[in-house]
């Protein structure tokens, strides 16, 4: 099985899919500690983001080690996260600075 996303830093909980993915294919990923991975749910468009875990509403997404926005709704492991269901979070990067 090949590659065909990439997990950007081990604390994330969705990685990026490298190719367009369709439902049913296995999605497979490098860890820290090997080879990974999970069926997609559903059609992923290249580039695009898949849950690696079943995620609630309001649970924050992490990509690069950092949240990049929190859900409006339920998203299930192996399916796509997108602008319709990811809402940007905005931060308070001084008093996030030590």
């Amino acid at each position: 099985m090949n590659i065909n996303a990439i997990l950007l830093d081990e604390k994330d909980n969705v990685v990026t899919c490298v190719r367009e993915i369709k439902a049913g294919e296995e999605v497979s990923y490098l860890t820290g500690e090997g080879r990974a991975s999970l069926t997609a749910r559903e059609d992923i468009p290249y580039c695009h983001k898949l849950a690696l875990t079943d995620l609630r509403e309001g649970d924050q997404v992490i990509k690069y080690g950092e949240m990049i926005g929190r859900l409006r709704q339920p998203v299930a492991a192996g399916c796509w996260i997108n602008e319709n269901n990811l809402y940007s979070v905005p931060r308070d990067y001084d008093s996030e600075l030590v």
